[in-house]
């Protein structure tokens, strides 16, 4: 992977400032009620690029335009301005685990180079995209010439080097909490030589995507556009480092027709056996035994010991790929039983998301959905298993908890003509 310093746009460089009114999560995990929140925290909160708000009866682009718009008002402003030299920034997420222990998650961000994934394997997908947000943030990168959205890239890093190279002896340059609380810590390394020891030991190396799909293919597409601009930015992070933490992403089913749990766990009966669930709070999944929460009751469903053998897989798909949990989820009992394709999932008609257990087990006793699914995470080992099979991960099977911030650093291409 060719890595490069760059000249990071900051906020309120030389100035008193809380980084942490202007900062934001990724725009997928903004809901309107989030945007608010955070438009509300400050008239210079990243979220106004990131995630323009949509009004009443303006044309399709204008949100896009005003993005631009904001931007140019706050580099005229000295609101945003880059710095004086190129740069690596080592960038910590320090939060909590089940609230019992803290973790330090710690990598660095720089531009990386893009490539297509069939020119080399470089940079390795771990899920499929969809056209919808490709063209929302080729809009928005066309429209502003601004790279604010960090990608979050896993690279192996077995000895440690790559974390040795990267870890400060300094005080941080800015640190900043995000809206669940946890530390977000950015710092500048600018000596020559400590940068090029990280462009050499990434040179070697492969990444994958944890999060940030679409703006990567998009920032692919942006590149062929405009062919001098193949650096993207990206935040890289040690597979085998503390702090990989992944959550499940609990599924919750609606529109589904005469779903009912005693209809679905007698026609699951050939690979599952069910036994009821009196505490879904405390209900720990595993790769074989899935959680299922309805208005009226809850079950776990185990698969039996030939149940895998009797699942109707998907050709091609490999034992490490039909051992995780999404994969017996999706293939013995969403698809066959509720009848939800890869084309409901695609449209995003039967199924949401969410990491927090909790909350799912609330939604459907409350009747909002019919039934959540509650599910184990994939690990970090069943991760690189199923991606380096040359494969792709089941839709929203990876939650990678802290997300990263938006407006620690960005990286500005050429402004838009």
């Amino acid at each position: 992977m060719r890595v490069k310093p760059f000249r990071g746009y900051r906020y309120g460089i030389g100035r008193a400032f809380d980084l942490s009114k202007v900062v934001a999560p990724p725009y997928d995990q903004i809901s309107p009620e989030r945007q608010q929140h955070l438009l509300a925290m400050s008239p210079d909160n990243i979220v106004r690029v990131t995630l323009p708000e949509e009004r009443p009866g303006e044309p399709p682009g204008a949100p896009y335009g005003r993005a631009r718009a904001v931007l140019e008002r706050w580099l005229a402003g000295g609101v945003w301005s880059p710095e004086e030299v190129p740069a690596i920034y080592p960038y910590h997420q320090i939060y909590a685990v089940n609230a019992a222990f803290t973790v330090t998650r710690m990598g660095f961000v720089a531009l990386g180079e893009v490539s297509d994934y069939a020119e080399g394997g470089a940079v390795l997908p771990h899920e499929r995209t969809h056209a919808g947000p490709k063209q929302d943030r080729m809009r928005l990168l066309e429209a502003t010439g601004a790279d604010v959205g960090l990608l979050f890239m896993l690279a192996s890093d077995p000895d440690g080097a790559l974390g040795r190279a990267m870890t400060p002896a300094s005080a941080p340059l800015v640190e900043a909490r995000d809206l669940q609380g946890e530390r977000h810590r950015l710092w500048r390394v600018i000596d020559e030589d400590a940068i090029r020891a990280v462009v050499e030991l990434m040179a070697s190396r492969s990444v994958i995507i944890a999060d940030g799909h679409h703006r990567y293919e998009t920032a692919v597409e942006y590149a062929r556009r405009h062919p001098g601009a193949r650096d993207k930015l990206m935040a890289f992070f040690p597979l085998e480092g503390p702090g990989l933490t992944i959550l499940p992403n609990h599924r919750l089913v609606h529109g589904v027709v005469d779903f009912s749990l005693e209809r679905l766990v007698r026609d699951a009966a050939p690979c599952f056996d069910a036994r009821p669930l009196h505490d879904p709070e405390r209900f720990i999944a595993t790769n074989t035994e899935i959680g299922v929460v309805t208005a009226q009751g809850a079950a776990v469903l185990s698969l039996r010991p030939d149940g895998a053998s009797r699942i109707a897989w998907p050709d091609g798909t490999s034992a490490a790929w039909r051992s995780l949990a999404v994969s017996i989820l999706h293939e013995g009992l969403l698809r066959p039983w509720l009848t939800v394709t890869e084309a409901k999932l695609d449209a995003r008609t039967h199924v949401d998301y969410t990491a927090d257990q909790d909350e799912a087990i609330a939604l459907a006793r409350a009747g909002r959905y019919q039934a959540a699914f509650l599910i184990a995470p994939t690990t970090p080992d069943e991760l690189q298993a199923v991606i380096r099979g040359g494969e792709l991960l089941p839709q929203k099977s990876t939650h990678f908890y802290p997300k990263l911030l938006d407006g620690l650093v960005f990286h500005r291409l050429e402004p838009p003509s």
